[in-house]
């Protein structure tokens, strides 16, 4: 039996190994395939650019109160702040972990009347003590331990791309809700416009009434059509409250400290060169998703070790020293004790139970696999659907510009032949009203369009760099 020992703690002395298997990504891995690092489908079109994406890309808009918005939200904002915690809460798991790789030491004393009805039941009769102290060091033959500190830093790892994920929401968050304001203001500038011109023809029909050329009929459509287009107005206003509220929030303030300076804000910031996209290879080691996936997948390959080490003798060097006698004898030397050498700690394990434990943590290294590979397939799908989603709305911006021009011409045109009676008022309204609604688009079209780079922006995966 001796032999049996002293031939397994040699050989694992000697091997010093570290069992299970070691972490890569997998060859297989869509992350490696072609068509996931080269260019994007939508690359060539003439909106993007092959540039890389710069770390902090609402910069892009060159918008100083934008980006001080997005400074202050990075700074205060409450999801940031329970993401920093959770991160620094994985930190400190790291530092457990490997804190069971150093000495470990344990002092113990105990004092007791071992006569109990008069009846000694010690060797040591009366009042007597113990005293001493013990220190240990692991030697992690196995290396379970080091594969612990692996998995640990690992899921580390996941939990910092899990925090920069909240990052890049937060900083998309503040843009979107800044050009909200800023586009609200905007439809809301092309509704009075409409109302304007309405209120003209209102007051030219009036005139006309008054004069016998009209009738009261007319007046009333007129007035229906002001009354219709006003009636658009307010929830403009509550549609840009409301993003002025939601970048409170996102900042930390108190609604009532909402940014007032911004309620003003006419338009949308615009970007004056074409969007910065990069490629595949690069959308993957940035986005946050995909590389909180791959360590998470890590974690796991780590977890195979942890389990498959558990087949293995625990050993550790140590030892203990101390006293134990009667009161009437503490401090004599010949009361002191010890003892030094290797504690192995091995409860022979039931094959079946720890071969299942080991495969169980190898099917879950292939879900996390499996999700790893999804998170690619996701961002690259998120991406190109963002690019086209974009350059669609490219074009549909541009005949929307169009067609309001169009109706804007007809409109004064038919007022114009209504001034001179050679149209009736329900050609003038028909013409108003189309203005109104090409306004109305080209408005809502703006707004698309700003978000709809928000959107690329967001599916690229940047704002989280320091």
């Amino acid at each position: 039996m001796k032999r049996f020992w002293g031939a397994v703690l040699l050989a694992l002395a000697t091997a010093n190994c570290t069992v299970g298997p070691n972490y890569h990504v997998p060859a297989r891995a869509t992350a490696n395939a072609p068509g996931a690092n080269g260019a994007f489908v939508n690359g060539g079109e003439a909106a993007f650019a092959q540039a890389p994406l710069p770390d902090h890309w609402w910069r892009l808009y060159d918008d100083p109160r934008l980006d001080g918005y997005v400074r202050e939200a990075l700074a205060a904002n409450t999801d940031l702040r329970a993401a920093d915690a959770n991160l620094r809460h994985a930190t400190f798991a790291i530092r457990e972990a490997q804190a069971a790789q150093t000495v470990s030491t344990s002092i113990s004393a105990s004092a007791a009347d071992t006569r109990a009805a008069g009846i000694d039941i010690l060797s040591f009769p009366g009042y007597n003590y113990t005293l001493g102290g013990a220190i240990s060091y692991p030697l992690d033959l196995a290396g379970g331990i080091r594969r612990a500190v692996e998995a640990t830093r690992a899921n580390a790892e996941a939990v910092q791309a899990a925090r920069d994920q909240v990052r890049v929401t937060v900083a998309a968050a503040i843009t979107r809700n800044y050009v909200t304001v800023c586009a609200a203001n905007r439809s809301l500038s092309a509704a009075e416009h409409v109302v304007g011109v309405q209120r003209r023809t209102l007051d030219e029909v009036r005139r006309l009434f008054e004069g016998g050329r009209a009738t009261a009929f007319d007046v009333t459509r007129a007035q229906t059509a002001v009354d219709q287009s006003a009636a658009a107005i307010p929830p403009f206003i509550a549609e840009r409250q409301a993003a002025l509220y939601a970048l409170a929030a996102l900042m930390g303030r108190p609604v009532a400290g909402y940014p007032r300076e911004l309620q003003d804000c006419p338009v949308p910031p615009d970007l004056r060169e074409p969007l910065p996209i990069g490629e595949g290879a690069a959308l993957i080691r940035r986005r946050s998703d995909v590389r909180a996936a791959e360590r998470s997948l890590a974690a796991a390959t780590a977890a195979i070790g942890i389990e498959t080490a558990q087949l293995y003798p625990q050993v550790s060097i140590g030892g203990a020293m101390g006293f134990a006698s009667l009161f009437s004898t503490i401090g004599s030397g010949s009361n002191f004790g010890g003892n030094i050498g290797p504690l192995l700690s091995w409860t022979f394990p039931n094959l079946s139970v720890a071969h299942a434990r080991i495969a169980e943590a190898g099917a879950a290294a292939e879900a996390a696999d499996a999700r790893f590979d999804g998170a690619v397939l996701l961002a690259l799908q998120q991406t190109e659907t963002a690019l086209d989603a974009y350059v669609r709305e490219i074009d549909h911006n541009r005949e929307l510009r169009q067609a309001r021009d169009s109706a804007g011409k007809a409109s004064s045109q038919a007022t114009t032949l209504f001034r001179f009676g050679r149209t009736g008022i329900l050609d003038v309204l028909n013409a108003e009203a189309s203005l109104a609604t090409a306004e109305t688009a080209v408005a809502a079209s703006d707004q698309a369009l700003a978000d709809d780079q928000t959107n690329v922006f967001l599916a690229l995966g940047g704002g989280w760099e320091p």
